[in-house]
Protein backbone atom coordinates (compact mmCIF):
# COMPACT_ATOMS: atom_id res chain seq x y z
CA UNK A 1 0.00 0.00 0.00
CA UNK A 2 1.42 3.46 -0.71
CA UNK A 3 2.65 5.70 1.63
CA UNK A 4 2.19 8.68 -0.25
CA UNK A 5 6.47 8.52 -0.80
CA UNK A 6 6.29 8.49 -4.38
CA UNK A 7 3.98 11.36 -4.34
CA UNK A 8 6.02 13.50 -1.55
CA UNK A 9 3.81 16.92 -2.42
CA UNK A 10 0.34 17.17 -3.45
CA UNK A 11 -1.61 20.51 -3.93
CA UNK A 12 -5.47 20.62 -3.54
CA UNK A 13 -6.50 24.12 -5.04
CA UNK A 14 -9.94 25.77 -5.34
CA UNK A 15 -12.60 22.76 -2.93
CA UNK A 16 -14.53 23.32 -0.63
CA UNK A 17 -13.64 20.90 2.11
CA UNK A 18 -15.88 19.44 4.10
CA UNK A 19 -14.56 18.04 7.07
CA UNK A 20 -17.08 17.35 10.25
CA UNK A 21 -14.61 15.77 12.70
CA UNK A 22 -12.59 19.15 12.07
CA UNK A 23 -15.82 21.39 12.40
CA UNK A 24 -14.56 22.71 8.64
CA UNK A 25 -17.18 23.25 6.23
CA UNK A 26 -15.63 25.87 3.45
CA UNK A 27 -13.31 26.91 0.30
CA UNK A 28 -10.06 25.58 1.30
CA UNK A 29 -6.73 24.66 0.10
CA UNK A 30 -4.43 21.20 0.73
CA UNK A 31 -0.85 20.74 0.81
CA UNK A 32 0.22 17.00 1.17
CA UNK A 33 3.91 16.05 1.84
CA UNK A 34 4.69 11.96 2.20
CA UNK A 35 1.30 10.72 2.28
CA UNK A 36 -0.37 13.59 5.35
CA UNK A 37 -1.84 16.47 5.54
CA UNK A 38 0.70 19.09 5.95
CA UNK A 39 -1.10 22.25 5.67
CA UNK A 40 -5.15 23.47 5.46
CA UNK A 41 -5.35 26.96 4.49
CA UNK A 42 -7.76 29.94 2.77
CA UNK A 43 -7.75 29.69 -0.54
CA UNK A 44 -4.78 31.17 -2.84
CA UNK A 45 -2.50 31.04 0.06
CA UNK A 46 -0.73 27.53 -1.02
CA UNK A 47 1.91 27.84 -3.93
CA UNK A 48 1.06 25.36 -6.79
CA UNK A 49 4.10 22.79 -5.97
CA UNK A 50 4.40 19.13 -6.64
CA UNK A 51 1.16 17.72 -8.44
CA UNK A 52 -1.29 20.44 -8.38
CA UNK A 53 -5.03 19.19 -8.36
CA UNK A 54 -7.60 21.40 -9.69
CA UNK A 55 -10.55 20.95 -7.33
CA UNK A 56 -12.54 24.10 -8.59
CA UNK A 57 -16.57 23.57 -8.23
CA UNK A 58 -15.70 20.41 -6.32
CA UNK A 59 -16.12 19.21 -2.85
CA UNK A 60 -12.65 17.69 -0.96
CA UNK A 61 -13.96 15.36 1.65
CA UNK A 62 -12.05 12.95 3.76
CA UNK A 63 -12.12 9.40 3.09
CA UNK A 64 -15.15 7.32 3.32
CA UNK A 65 -14.73 4.83 6.24
CA UNK A 66 -17.40 1.61 5.17
CA UNK A 67 -17.64 -0.22 8.64
CA UNK A 68 -19.65 -3.07 7.21
CA UNK A 69 -18.75 -4.78 4.16
CA UNK A 70 -18.52 -8.90 3.13
CA UNK A 71 -15.47 -9.35 1.07
CA UNK A 72 -16.35 -12.62 0.24
CA UNK A 73 -12.40 -13.72 0.06
CA UNK A 74 -11.00 -16.24 1.16
CA UNK A 75 -13.74 -19.18 -0.34
CA UNK A 76 -16.15 -17.42 -1.66
CA UNK A 77 -14.35 -15.44 -4.72
CA UNK A 78 -16.96 -16.33 -7.42
CA UNK A 79 -18.62 -13.82 -5.52
CA UNK A 80 -15.76 -10.99 -5.44
CA UNK A 81 -12.94 -10.68 -4.12
CA UNK A 82 -10.60 -8.47 -1.97
CA UNK A 83 -9.34 -6.46 -5.41
CA UNK A 84 -12.59 -6.55 -6.35
CA UNK A 85 -14.18 -4.50 -3.59
CA UNK A 86 -10.92 -2.14 -2.86
CA UNK A 87 -11.39 -0.47 -6.60
CA UNK A 88 -15.18 -0.42 -5.96
CA UNK A 89 -14.55 0.90 -3.08
CA UNK A 90 -12.36 3.63 -4.37
CA UNK A 91 -14.74 4.31 -7.16
CA UNK A 92 -17.13 5.36 -4.19
CA UNK A 93 -15.07 7.43 -2.07
CA UNK A 94 -14.31 5.13 0.37
CA UNK A 95 -10.65 4.47 1.76
CA UNK A 96 -11.16 2.26 4.53
CA UNK A 97 -12.85 -1.20 4.80
CA UNK A 98 -14.11 -2.79 7.50
CA UNK A 99 -14.34 -6.88 6.22
CA UNK A 100 -17.23 -9.16 7.39
CA UNK A 101 -15.37 -12.23 8.80
CA UNK A 102 -17.75 -14.84 7.66
CA UNK A 103 -15.34 -16.04 5.08
CA UNK A 104 -13.80 -19.19 4.38
CA UNK A 105 -11.82 -19.92 6.33
CA UNK A 106 -13.50 -17.82 9.20
CA UNK A 107 -11.49 -14.43 10.13
CA UNK A 108 -11.07 -15.77 13.84
CA UNK A 109 -7.20 -15.94 13.36
CA UNK A 110 -3.65 -13.95 12.70
CA UNK A 111 -3.43 -15.51 9.84
CA UNK A 112 -6.85 -15.10 8.01
CA UNK A 113 -6.17 -11.62 9.42
CA UNK A 114 -2.82 -10.96 7.79
CA UNK A 115 -4.32 -13.20 4.80
CA UNK A 116 -7.11 -10.42 4.02
CA UNK A 117 -4.54 -6.83 4.76
CA UNK A 118 -1.82 -8.00 2.00
CA UNK A 119 -4.54 -8.59 -0.21
CA UNK A 120 -5.68 -5.13 0.01
CA UNK A 121 -2.31 -3.78 0.33
CA UNK A 122 -1.61 -5.68 -3.18
CA UNK A 123 -4.22 -3.71 -4.64
CA UNK A 124 -3.14 -0.33 -2.72
CA UNK A 125 -6.50 1.11 -3.48
CA UNK A 126 -7.57 0.88 -0.29
CA UNK A 127 -7.46 0.70 3.31
CA UNK A 128 -8.69 -3.11 4.92
CA UNK A 129 -9.46 -3.35 9.20
CA UNK A 130 -10.99 -7.03 9.13
CA UNK A 131 -13.32 -7.75 11.61
CA UNK A 132 -12.44 -10.71 13.74
CA UNK A 133 -15.25 -13.16 14.50
CA UNK A 134 -16.43 -13.61 18.41
CA UNK A 135 -16.59 -17.33 18.03
CA UNK A 136 -14.26 -19.75 16.21
CA UNK A 137 -15.66 -20.78 12.91
CA UNK A 138 -18.73 -18.58 14.18
CA UNK A 139 -19.98 -21.89 15.63
CA UNK A 140 -20.75 -20.16 18.89
CA UNK A 141 -19.20 -22.79 20.58
CA UNK A 142 -16.00 -21.25 21.79
CA UNK A 143 -14.83 -18.29 22.07
CA UNK A 144 -12.18 -16.63 19.45
CA UNK A 145 -8.72 -15.93 20.85
CA UNK A 146 -9.87 -12.03 20.95
CA UNK A 147 -6.42 -10.76 22.00
CA UNK A 148 -4.51 -12.13 19.09
CA UNK A 149 -7.57 -10.66 16.89
CA UNK A 150 -6.87 -7.21 18.48
CA UNK A 151 -3.48 -7.24 18.09
CA UNK A 152 -3.50 -7.83 14.54
CA UNK A 153 -5.52 -4.55 14.68
CA UNK A 154 -9.28 -5.55 14.18
CA UNK A 155 -11.29 -2.60 14.70
CA UNK A 156 -14.14 -4.69 16.11
CA UNK A 157 -15.13 -8.30 16.65
CA UNK A 158 -18.36 -9.14 14.82
CA UNK A 159 -21.27 -11.99 15.13
CA UNK A 160 -21.92 -11.47 11.43
CA UNK A 161 -25.56 -13.17 10.36
CA UNK A 162 -24.46 -15.99 12.81
CA UNK A 163 -26.11 -14.36 16.01
CA UNK A 164 -24.77 -16.31 19.24
CA UNK A 165 -28.36 -17.66 20.42
CA UNK A 166 -27.58 -18.28 23.66
CA UNK A 167 -27.46 -14.98 25.94
CA UNK A 168 -24.57 -16.69 28.35
CA UNK A 169 -22.23 -17.16 25.77
CA UNK A 170 -23.27 -13.75 24.05
CA UNK A 171 -22.72 -11.80 27.62
CA UNK A 172 -18.91 -13.84 27.96
CA UNK A 173 -18.38 -12.90 24.30
CA UNK A 174 -18.84 -9.17 25.17
CA UNK A 175 -17.14 -9.18 28.60
CA UNK A 176 -13.96 -10.91 26.84
CA UNK A 177 -14.61 -7.83 23.76
CA UNK A 178 -13.94 -5.79 26.72
CA UNK A 179 -11.04 -6.91 28.39
CA UNK A 180 -9.40 -6.72 25.02
CA UNK A 181 -10.75 -2.73 24.30
CA UNK A 182 -12.80 -4.22 20.95
CA UNK A 183 -16.03 -2.96 20.47
CA UNK A 184 -18.76 -5.28 19.17
CA UNK A 185 -20.84 -4.94 15.90
CA UNK A 186 -23.88 -7.09 16.18
CA UNK A 187 -26.30 -8.19 13.28
CA UNK A 188 -29.65 -7.77 14.91
CA UNK A 189 -32.02 -11.00 14.41
CA UNK A 190 -34.22 -13.75 16.17
CA UNK A 191 -33.10 -17.11 14.20
CA UNK A 192 -36.67 -18.55 16.12
CA UNK A 193 -38.52 -15.85 14.85
CA UNK A 194 -37.12 -15.30 10.95
CA UNK A 195 -36.72 -18.79 10.26
CA UNK A 196 -37.11 -19.49 6.70
CA UNK A 197 -38.89 -15.90 6.04
CA UNK A 198 -36.69 -14.78 2.54
CA UNK A 199 -38.61 -10.94 3.28
CA UNK A 200 -40.31 -8.28 5.13
CA UNK A 201 -43.80 -9.68 7.00
CA UNK A 202 -46.26 -8.09 6.21
CA UNK A 203 -48.72 -7.22 3.25
CA UNK A 204 -46.48 -7.33 0.24
CA UNK A 205 -45.28 -10.53 1.78
CA UNK A 206 -48.92 -11.89 1.55
CA UNK A 207 -49.70 -10.99 -2.21
CA UNK A 208 -46.56 -12.18 -3.09
CA UNK A 209 -47.15 -15.79 -1.49
CA UNK A 210 -43.50 -15.54 0.30
CA UNK A 211 -42.33 -15.93 3.80
CA UNK A 212 -41.84 -13.14 5.98
CA UNK A 213 -39.65 -11.83 8.67
CA UNK A 214 -41.63 -10.18 11.19
CA UNK A 215 -39.96 -6.32 12.62
CA UNK A 216 -39.85 -8.44 15.83
CA UNK A 217 -37.12 -10.94 15.10
CA UNK A 218 -34.74 -7.80 14.99
CA UNK A 219 -36.09 -5.85 17.84
CA UNK A 220 -36.04 -8.61 20.02
CA UNK A 221 -32.35 -9.37 19.02
CA UNK A 222 -31.70 -5.24 19.75
CA UNK A 223 -33.07 -5.47 22.72
CA UNK A 224 -31.12 -7.92 24.04
CA UNK A 225 -27.84 -7.14 23.22
CA UNK A 226 -28.43 -3.48 24.63
CA UNK A 227 -29.57 -5.11 27.81
CA UNK A 228 -26.08 -7.85 27.73
CA UNK A 229 -23.97 -4.99 26.54
CA UNK A 230 -24.94 -2.85 29.59
CA UNK A 231 -24.61 -5.94 31.60
CA UNK A 232 -21.67 -6.64 30.70
CA UNK A 233 -19.72 -2.80 30.30
CA UNK A 234 -19.13 -3.80 26.50
CA UNK A 235 -19.22 -1.23 23.91
CA UNK A 236 -21.55 -2.18 21.00
CA UNK A 237 -22.38 -1.39 17.69
CA UNK A 238 -26.08 -2.66 16.10
CA UNK A 239 -26.02 -2.33 12.46
CA UNK A 240 -27.76 -2.78 10.48
CA UNK A 241 -31.19 -1.86 11.76
CA UNK A 242 -34.19 -1.29 9.58
CA UNK A 243 -37.17 -1.21 11.91
CA UNK A 244 -38.73 2.19 13.89
CA UNK A 245 -38.76 -0.29 17.12
CA UNK A 246 -35.27 -0.77 16.94
CA UNK A 247 -34.48 3.22 16.52
CA UNK A 248 -36.72 3.41 19.50
CA UNK A 249 -34.79 0.92 21.59
CA UNK A 250 -31.07 2.68 20.38
CA UNK A 251 -32.72 6.05 21.24
CA UNK A 252 -33.44 5.11 24.58
CA UNK A 253 -30.54 3.15 25.26
CA UNK A 254 -28.31 6.74 23.89
CA UNK A 255 -30.63 8.34 26.73
CA UNK A 256 -29.68 6.56 29.61
CA UNK A 257 -26.03 6.93 28.69
CA UNK A 258 -25.02 3.33 27.37
CA UNK A 259 -22.08 3.10 25.49
CA UNK A 260 -24.67 1.83 22.13
CA UNK A 261 -24.03 3.11 18.82
CA UNK A 262 -26.37 2.12 15.45
CA UNK A 263 -26.02 1.71 12.01
CA UNK A 264 -27.92 1.12 8.99
CA UNK A 265 -27.37 1.10 4.78
CA UNK A 266 -28.24 3.80 2.40
CA UNK A 267 -30.71 0.79 0.51
CA UNK A 268 -32.90 0.95 3.70
CA UNK A 269 -33.40 4.53 2.95
CA UNK A 270 -34.45 4.75 -0.03
CA UNK A 271 -36.51 1.13 -0.74
CA UNK A 272 -39.67 -0.31 0.71
CA UNK A 273 -40.65 -4.00 0.65
CA UNK A 274 -42.92 -3.11 -2.34
CA UNK A 275 -39.37 -3.41 -4.50
CA UNK A 276 -39.59 -6.72 -4.13
CA UNK A 277 -43.05 -6.60 -6.34
CA UNK A 278 -41.60 -9.07 -9.28
CA UNK A 279 -39.57 -11.23 -7.14
CA UNK A 280 -36.82 -9.04 -7.45
CA UNK A 281 -33.75 -10.91 -6.22
CA UNK A 282 -31.35 -7.41 -6.75
CA UNK A 283 -33.37 -6.09 -3.86
CA UNK A 284 -33.50 -9.21 -1.70
CA UNK A 285 -31.50 -8.51 1.67
CA UNK A 286 -31.21 -9.39 5.08
CA UNK A 287 -32.08 -7.35 7.28
CA UNK A 288 -35.70 -7.53 4.93
CA UNK A 289 -36.41 -4.22 3.44
CA UNK A 290 -39.43 -2.82 5.14
CA UNK A 291 -42.14 -0.73 4.67
CA UNK A 292 -42.55 3.16 4.67
CA UNK A 293 -42.93 3.62 8.21
CA UNK A 294 -39.77 2.05 8.73
CA UNK A 295 -38.23 3.78 5.81
CA UNK A 296 -39.08 7.45 7.70
CA UNK A 297 -38.16 6.39 10.91
CA UNK A 298 -34.60 5.73 10.02
CA UNK A 299 -34.57 8.41 7.89
CA UNK A 300 -35.60 10.83 10.97
CA UNK A 301 -32.91 8.80 13.02
CA UNK A 302 -30.07 9.66 10.80
CA UNK A 303 -30.19 13.33 10.59
CA UNK A 304 -31.01 13.54 14.61
CA UNK A 305 -27.45 11.41 14.59
CA UNK A 306 -29.65 8.72 16.68
CA UNK A 307 -28.23 6.80 13.98
CA UNK A 308 -24.57 7.57 13.41
CA UNK A 309 -23.18 5.82 11.22
CA UNK A 310 -24.33 5.20 7.49
CA UNK A 311 -22.28 1.54 6.13
CA UNK A 312 -22.83 0.30 2.24
CA UNK A 313 -23.73 -3.51 3.84
CA UNK A 314 -21.82 -4.62 0.55
CA UNK A 315 -23.08 -8.40 -0.03
CA UNK A 316 -22.19 -9.28 -3.46
CA UNK A 317 -23.15 -12.38 -5.67
CA UNK A 318 -22.60 -13.92 -8.52
CA UNK A 319 -25.26 -13.12 -11.45
CA UNK A 320 -26.24 -17.16 -11.69
CA UNK A 321 -26.91 -17.23 -7.68
CA UNK A 322 -29.43 -14.53 -8.11
CA UNK A 323 -31.04 -15.74 -11.11
CA UNK A 324 -33.46 -18.16 -9.75
CA UNK A 325 -36.56 -18.51 -7.77
CA UNK A 326 -36.94 -16.07 -5.09
CA UNK A 327 -36.97 -18.22 -2.33
CA UNK A 328 -33.74 -19.72 -3.19
CA UNK A 329 -31.93 -16.35 -4.22
CA UNK A 330 -29.29 -15.72 -1.18
CA UNK A 331 -29.37 -12.12 0.70
CA UNK A 332 -27.66 -9.45 -0.56
CA UNK A 333 -26.40 -6.63 -2.80
CA UNK A 334 -23.70 -4.93 -4.01
CA UNK A 335 -22.96 -1.79 -2.52
CA UNK A 336 -19.95 0.08 -2.09
CA UNK A 337 -19.48 2.11 -5.59
CA UNK A 338 -23.25 3.59 -5.01
CA UNK A 339 -23.45 4.17 -1.35
CA UNK A 340 -21.77 7.81 -1.51
CA UNK A 341 -24.61 8.54 -4.31
CA UNK A 342 -27.27 7.15 -2.61
CA UNK A 343 -26.47 9.40 0.49
CA UNK A 344 -26.33 12.59 -1.82
CA UNK A 345 -29.54 11.77 -2.93
CA UNK A 346 -30.63 12.10 0.82
CA UNK A 347 -29.25 15.67 0.61
CA UNK A 348 -30.96 15.95 -2.38
CA UNK A 349 -33.98 15.17 -1.23
CA UNK A 350 -33.60 17.54 2.06
CA UNK A 351 -33.51 14.82 4.47
CA UNK A 352 -30.66 15.64 5.90
CA UNK A 353 -27.79 18.70 5.13
CA UNK A 354 -24.52 17.32 3.21
CA UNK A 355 -22.36 18.15 6.36
CA UNK A 356 -24.45 15.41 8.03
CA UNK A 357 -24.47 13.28 5.32
CA UNK A 358 -20.47 13.09 5.25
CA UNK A 359 -20.18 12.61 9.26
CA UNK A 360 -22.56 9.71 9.47
CA UNK A 361 -19.67 7.99 6.75
CA UNK A 362 -16.62 9.69 8.30
CA UNK A 363 -16.84 11.25 11.89
CA UNK A 364 -19.34 8.98 13.34
CA UNK A 365 -17.21 6.04 12.38
CA UNK A 366 -14.19 7.71 13.68
CA UNK A 367 -15.78 8.69 16.74
CA UNK A 368 -17.79 4.93 17.50
CA UNK A 369 -14.40 2.66 16.59
CA UNK A 370 -11.53 4.93 17.65
CA UNK A 371 -10.09 5.21 14.58
CA UNK A 372 -7.67 8.33 15.07
CA UNK A 373 -6.08 7.94 11.94
CA UNK A 374 -9.16 7.99 9.26
CA UNK A 375 -11.86 10.54 8.70
CA UNK A 376 -10.60 13.88 9.28
CA UNK A 377 -8.26 15.84 7.34
CA UNK A 378 -7.12 17.90 9.92
CA UNK A 379 -3.18 18.83 9.80
CA UNK A 380 -1.41 15.54 10.28
CA UNK A 381 -3.73 13.19 9.27
CA UNK A 382 -2.57 10.79 6.29
CA UNK A 383 -4.62 12.28 3.41
CA UNK A 384 -7.00 10.04 2.42
CA UNK A 385 -9.95 11.66 0.79
CA UNK A 386 -12.41 12.11 -2.52
CA UNK A 387 -12.48 14.79 -4.54
CA UNK A 388 -16.91 14.80 -5.60
CA UNK A 389 -18.74 17.07 -8.20
CA UNK A 390 -21.54 17.21 -6.79
CA UNK A 391 -23.56 18.73 -9.42
CA UNK A 392 -22.52 15.89 -11.89
CA UNK A 393 -24.59 11.99 -12.09
CA UNK A 394 -23.31 9.25 -13.34
CA UNK A 395 -25.25 6.11 -14.84
CA UNK A 396 -24.76 2.58 -12.98
CA UNK A 397 -23.53 0.27 -15.49
CA UNK A 398 -22.46 -3.38 -15.22
CA UNK A 399 -18.95 -2.06 -14.23
CA UNK A 400 -19.59 0.59 -12.18
CA UNK A 401 -21.06 -2.27 -8.90
CA UNK A 402 -19.29 -5.57 -9.35
CA UNK A 403 -16.39 -7.43 -10.26
CA UNK A 404 -18.08 -10.76 -11.01
CA UNK A 405 -22.38 -9.79 -10.52
CA UNK A 406 -24.44 -7.03 -10.83
CA UNK A 407 -26.23 -8.01 -7.51
CA UNK A 408 -27.61 -4.33 -7.34
CA UNK A 409 -31.54 -2.81 -7.88
CA UNK A 410 -29.97 0.71 -8.85
CA UNK A 411 -28.58 -0.85 -12.32
CA UNK A 412 -29.44 1.33 -15.38
CA UNK A 413 -30.35 4.23 -12.80
CA UNK A 414 -28.89 7.55 -12.57
CA UNK A 415 -27.68 8.82 -9.06
CA UNK A 416 -25.65 12.67 -7.84
CA UNK A 417 -22.06 13.37 -7.41
CA UNK A 418 -19.40 11.89 -9.12
CA UNK A 419 -16.79 11.10 -7.51
CA UNK A 420 -13.75 12.58 -9.83
CA UNK A 421 -11.03 11.55 -7.87
CA UNK A 422 -10.05 9.44 -4.46
CA UNK A 423 -6.45 9.63 -2.83
CA UNK A 424 -4.88 6.68 -0.18
CA UNK A 425 -1.72 8.38 1.24
CA UNK A 426 -1.76 11.26 -0.93
CA UNK A 427 -1.40 8.54 -3.98
CA UNK A 428 -4.77 9.00 -6.48
CA UNK A 429 -6.24 5.40 -6.53
CA UNK A 430 -9.33 6.71 -8.60
CA UNK A 431 -9.87 9.34 -11.25
CA UNK A 432 -12.71 9.18 -12.93
CA UNK A 433 -11.20 10.60 -16.03
CA UNK A 434 -9.08 8.05 -16.76
CA UNK A 435 -10.64 4.95 -15.01
CA UNK A 436 -7.90 3.82 -13.07
CA UNK A 437 -9.71 1.85 -10.51
CA UNK A 438 -10.76 -0.46 -13.20
CA UNK A 439 -9.89 -3.98 -12.07
CA UNK A 440 -6.98 -5.54 -14.34
CA UNK A 441 -10.05 -8.12 -15.97
CA UNK A 442 -12.56 -5.08 -16.53
CA UNK A 443 -10.70 -3.09 -18.99
CA UNK A 444 -13.80 -1.23 -20.01
CA UNK A 445 -14.82 1.99 -18.43
CA UNK A 446 -15.90 1.84 -14.96
CA UNK A 447 -18.96 4.51 -15.33
CA UNK A 448 -20.60 6.56 -17.61
CA UNK A 449 -21.21 10.15 -16.85
CA UNK A 450 -24.10 12.30 -17.38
Amino acid sequence: MSDGMDNPVVTILGGHLVDPAAGVDAPADLRIENGRIARVTAPGALPREGQVIDAAGRHVLPGLIDTHAHLREPGHEHKGTVADAAFQAAMGGITCLFAMPNTDPVCDSRAVCEMVINRARQTGAVRVLPVGAMTRGMENRVLSEMGELAACGCPALADAWAPIESSQMFRRALEYARGVGLPVITVPQDLGLSADGVMHEGDVATRLGLAGIPAASEEISVARAIALAELAGCRLHIAPITTAGSVRLVADARRRGLDVSAGTAPHYLHLTDAALIGYATAAKVYPPLRPRTDLEALRAAVADGTVSVLSSCHAPHADYEKAVEFSLAPFGMAGLSTALSLTLLLVKEGVLPLSSAVARWTHGPREVFALADAGTLAEGSPADLTIVDLSSTWEITPRAVAGHGLSTPWLGQTLPGRVCQTLLGGKIVHDSQRSTAVPPHHPEDAVHHA
